[in-house]
């Protein structure tokens, strides 16, 4: 190989070289902090970027999308003395990309330090039930704390989370102990709650049951008394219509005997024969022992034969009806008075006073256990017969 072969190889690889180290390719979402002889130059944007070779070169590249950081446990004493491990994850950002090379020297671990710290500082105000049950406001805190901490890093957190609050096993113990006496609390509270509420409506029940039981109980005394009362008037009505009816019979009897005896005209040994055979039958009592005929009895019917009578043309007493028109009340007059008697309608006061007690059998109660749709507890129908009795309109009982 000749010199001059050699030396235009060399100069060609040496134009590559230069051509190469003068041209620097950044991809998106990255950047290139450049620097010229040691001092910083500029920030390389993604893209094409042309660079001064042996002079300038790259000195960092920096990822310009949003990093998720996630710390190991750290273990932070509560306001009661309380040990507990807290896992951190923090959602930051490179904004400035010259700053985070220059203003600190490893940012990643200047944030994990950082958020140690501030998480030590704000759990340690609080006692372990307000840290565990006060995470948002944790977060809240260490992100206020560490955005403003690293806003001269060129760095922004955008979000701060406590992935894991671990309290001591004994502490876990108890609180399981706890959660535990709580259930069995509640699970007793419930159990006591339902048997109240299942007592209030067995009472409750038991109320209407005895309300309707009484009402029916009052219903049926009025309906007894009212049966009672009818029973015995109607009884009374028709012992006295019978009465009537045996006495005006008797007295029909006598008045036809009477008649009878005024059309025959009966002389006094007429009167005497006839009394006569009456007197077995006046004898027959069971008291009568001994039984005594007067001697001058035939002279005292001779004697009523002639104050009562008129001598006839043969010399004999008879007796002669009275000319003379009864005075006494007639017999429309007689029906008139004991029409009454046959009456057998209810009385409009006792009728209205049943209506009343039925009208109060009949209201409904007001229940809980009633649901709509349902009749409530009292509500039943009545019969038909029941309900023409509390009209006020009772069969009428038979005219004698």
């Amino acid at each position: 190989m000749s010199p001059t072969l050699i030396v235009a190889i060399v100069v060609v690889v040496f134009v590559l070289t230069i051509m190469i180290k003068s041209v620097l390719v950044i991809p998106q979402a990255q950047s290139a902090v450049i620097e010229r002889l040691g001092r910083f130059r500029n920030v390389g944007e993604p893209g094409l970027n042309f660079l001064v070779p042996f002079f300038d070169r790259v000195r960092a590249r920096i990822d310009l999308r949003e990093q998720v950081v996630s710390f190991p446990p750290q273990p932070v004493i509560t306001q009661d003395n309380l040990t507990v491990s807290i896992d951190t994850v923090v959602y930051f950002q490179v904004t400035d990309s010259r700053a985070a090379v220059y203003e600190i020297s490893n940012y990643i671990i200047a944030v994990e330090q950082l958020t140690t710290t501030t998480l030590r500082n704000v759990v340690g105000g609080m006692s372990l039930e307000e840290t565990l049950t006060s995470r948002d406001q944790i977060n809240q805190e260490l992100r206020g704390v560490l955005d403003s901490e690293t806003g001269r890093w060129g760095i922004r957190v955008a979000r701060v989370e406590l992935k894991a609050i671990d309290p001591p096993p004994s502490i876990q113990d108890s609180m399981e102990k706890q959660m535990r006496a709580d259930r069995e609390k509640r699970a007793i509270i419930l159990t006591a709650e339902g048997q109240r509420e299942a007592a209030i409506k067995t009472a409750e029940g038991q109320k209407q049951s005895q309300i309707l039981a009484a009402e029916g109980a009052k219903q049926a005394t009025i309906m007894a008394a009212e049966a009672d009362r009818q029973s015995r008037i109607l009884k009374a009505q028709g012992e006295r219509a019978a009465r009537y009816l045996q006495a005006q019979g008797q007295s029909k009897a006598i008045e036809k005997v009477v008649a009878a005896i005024k059309a025959s005209r009966p002389t006094p040994e007429v009167l005497a024969y006839q009394y006569l055979q009456t007197l077995p039958t006046m004898a027959q009592g069971d008291a009568n022992k001994v039984w005594m005929i007067p001697t001058d009895f035939s002279k005292a019917l001779e004697g009523f034969a002639r104050q009562l009578g008129a001598k006839g043309e043969d010399g004999v007493f008879r007796y002669e009806p009275p000319t003379d028109t009864p005075t006494g009340p007639s017999a429309t007059e007689d029906e008139e008075e004991v029409a009454g008697w046959f009456d057998t309608s209810t009385d409009p006061r006792i009728a209205e006073a049943v209506r009343e007690a039925e009208a109060v059998a009949r209201k409904e109660v007001d229940s809980p256990l009633a649901t709509p749709g349902m009749p409530a507890l009292g509500s039943r129908p009545q019969p038909a017969a029941l309900t023409e009795h509390s009209a006020g309109n009772p069969p009428a009982a038979p005219q004698d």
